[in-house]
């Protein structure tokens, strides 16, 4: 075996430890010179698997060459068999999200539709969240707008509590008042909440149905709203009878685009894919009772390199590990690893026999293909997305680099803003941009220290110091650690006490701007210059955006020259608008959040000798600060954990 392309330091010992791995089942789990988790694997056969990465490097591909090339540990964790190798890879990978390994984008927080059954007053809502708490699940959605769409349908449909403008204390509240609100009136909510509108039978039916539509058994509904529909008219109840009607109608519109796709009668679902220099895109069409009732892309991450059979593999493990239904048949675009177990594995979480198909001809050919035309559109629109995104952002930076003679693309920008009010709650944002994209994990917030009323200059400067003293002390630690190496004659990443965490943290610091922008004139420009310069960061440009009364202006502020007035229809000003916004969008809200903590703080809280306890205990006595202030002392010295003396202080103070 060949280790000249690892990480690995001690071959020997290396060797050593891969010769001891058993031939049995199992998970491995590749790691790099930091102990940082890249890689987690399965095998029948662990020992063959592993050793297959240390041959030529000629037989691996591009993606597990760059993998080996960082590899310098490993661990293993022996199993029973191989469906608990399969159970251990996934929890593994979703709770690690290995860098190597094929990751559904953002599997944590698909969106679902709840129904909760096991309420008395049944809700149906999104969420993010499958518990095992008695209610109905339905999905994963690819998207928000998904779930919102289908709900907002559902509710027109069959008038349940409205998903959002329904909760249990705005319930309770029209409950007492004995009055039901506008959704009512609008026939957009049966009325649960005032008793005599509608009974628990009859809302636990509309509930039914929602959870029958969802589960694409449209037919029934409509069979039970016409019996429904003919009864009303013959006790001539002609207004109930038309709602029903209409009702009808609607549903039996919404069929007929299921109706278009109409297969054998059965749960199944279709998953075919489209992938191309590295993204993929998995589409799911979702046929309940033969019809298509909904259709899913899903975006995966990771992809390169990767078999048409492990991109496959590595979908259904992921997304069917949280699905709250599994059908009886899985209809492939193409076969997957170890199908045998993977079937087994969805018998044992679903509770009954799970068939995994490739078909090649016949109607259910067809879905797979159409499932697979889905899927290349889907990925079609996200690269011409990402294109004209990455098109405009060259244009604006590079505008933006000719405007201010900057010497290349200001590939990082910087941007920081001062919020207050008259003085009070004094806090700065910082926003960062890379490639002309927000970058929200770099974004900081500041509470002002050192100054004191409303001073935007003095408070610029000191956020300014703050940042780059902390760069400062980020770059001198890199290059102790880059010394460190030097002195031990060795090119690998050496190893401190510094947690992953600290160590991301700094370098995050470290991580100069190309470009500082900061809101304001000739003042603030003058004040970031000058921290900059007595910290040694002389070679950042800084620019100040200057803007009108209305916000209607972005001018470019530099110091010793003329501010530079940008073109209404500047690639540039639309980016740097942009990024101003999101400096004063982000400062805005730190400040608010403050503002409103402080409105919130109880001046109970300043006065000395009155802890939490003694707050809560005197505010649960008399109300408010006011019924305390009306009290006597004797009255306040008796609640709990009050004493004369604290009472006497209290009485003396208020």
């Amino acid at each position: 075996m060949d280790l000249s392309h690892t990480a690995v330091r001690d071959h020997a010992a290396f060797l050593e430890r891969l010769r001891l791995v058993p031939d049995q089942p199992g998970v491995y789990l590749w790691k790099d010179a930091t102990g940082r988790l890249l890689y987690v694997g399965k095998s029948k056969r662990l020992r063959d698997r592993m050793r297959s990465y240390f041959g030529s490097p000629r037989s691996l591909n591009g993606k597990t060459r760059r993998l080996v090339s960082h590899i310098a540990d490993f661990e293993i964790i022996v199993t029973q068999s191989e469906l608990e190798a399969l159970l251990l890879e996934m929890n593994l990978i979703k709770q690690h999200r290995p860098p190597y390994n094929i990751l559904l984008k953002d599997d944590k927080t698909y969106p679902y539709i709840k129904v909760t059954v096991n309420e008395e007053w049944p809700r149906v809502f999104a969420t993010r969240q499958v518990l095992n708490d008695g209610a109905r699940y339905f999905g994963p959605y690819a998207s928000a707008g998904s779930v919102y769409h289908a709900l907002d349908i559902l509710n027109r449909l069959f008038a349940f509590r409205p998903p959002y403008e329904c909760k249990d204390d705005k319930f309770n509240r029209h409950r007492k008042l004995g009055k039901p609100c506008l959704y009512h009136q609008m026939r957009r909510c049966l009325g649960p909440c005032v008793p005599g509108l509608v009974t628990k039978e009859a809302y636990r039916q509309a509930i039914d149905s929602v959870c029958r539509f969802l589960e694409g058994k449209s037919d029934q509904i409509v069979r039970e709203l016409r019996a429904q529909m003919e009864e009303a008219a013959e006790r001539l109840e002609f207004e109930r009878a038309a709602y029903l009607r209409d009702r009808i109608q609607a549903i039996a519109k919404i069929s007929e685009r299921q109706q278009v796709l109409r297969t054998v009668d059965t749960d199944q679902d279709v998953i075919a894919f489209a992938r191309e220099d590295g993204s993929a895109v998995v589409q799911v069409l979702f046929i309940r009772g033969g019809k298509l009732i909904n259709a899913e892309p899903f975006t995966l991450q990771g992809a390169e390199d990767e078999s048409d059979e492990a991109l496959l593999t590595s979908f259904l493990t992921q997304f069917y590990q949280n699905a709250p239904t599994i059908p009886p048949s899985l209809l492939l675009a193409d076969h997957v690893e170890e199908p045998l177990i993977i079937a087994s594995w969805l018998q044992q979480k679903s509770g009954h026999r799970v068939e995994i198909t490739v078909p090649r001809r016949g109607e259910k050919k067809q879905l797979v293909e159409m499932a697979a035309a889905n899927a290349r559109q889907k990925l079609r629109e996200i690269r011409e997305q990402w294109l004209n995104s990455e098109q405009r952002a060259v244009a604006a930076l590079s505008e933006l680099r000719d405007l201010l003679e900057l010497p290349a693309l200001p590939r990082r920008i910087e941007c920081y803003d001062v919020s207050n009010t008259q003085g009070q709650q004094s806090v700065a944002s910082m926003v960062v941009f890379e490639h002309g994209e927000p970058r929200p994990a770099h974004y900081r917030r500041f509470k002002i220290k050192t100054v004191s009323g409303a001073n935007d200059v003095a408070s610029l400067r000191e956020v300014i110091s703050r940042r780059f003293r902390r760069a400062a002390e980020a770059l001198g630690e890199a290059q102790q650690a880059a010394a460190a190496v030097e002195i031990e004659g060795d090119s690998e990443p050496s190893t401190t006490e510094t947690s992953d965490t600290d160590r991301q943290a700094l370098e995050r610091w470290a991580d100069l701007p190309d470009l500082l922008l900061v809101d304001g004139g000739p003042a603030q420009v003058a004040a970031a210059q000058a921290a900059l310069h007595e910290l040694g960061f002389t070679q950042i440009p800084v620019v100040g955006v200057a803007k009108g009364p209305d916000r209607n202006r972005f001018d470019l502020v530099r110091a010793g020259s003329e501010p530079l007035v940008l073109a209404r229809d500047s690639k540039a000003l639309a980016l740097v608008q942009r990024i101003d916004e999101e400096a004063h969008r982000f400062a805005i809200a730190y400040h608010r959040k403050l503002r409103n903590k402080a409105a919130l703080r109880s001046p109970l809280e300043e006065i000395p000798g009155i802890g939490p306890k003694r707050k809560r205990a005197l505010l649960k006595a008399f109300g408010s600060l006011d019924g305390i202030r009306r009290a006597s002392v004797d009255e306040i010295a008796a609640v709990p954990g009050m004493t004369r003396k604290a009472a006497e202080e209290l009485k003396s103070l208020l």
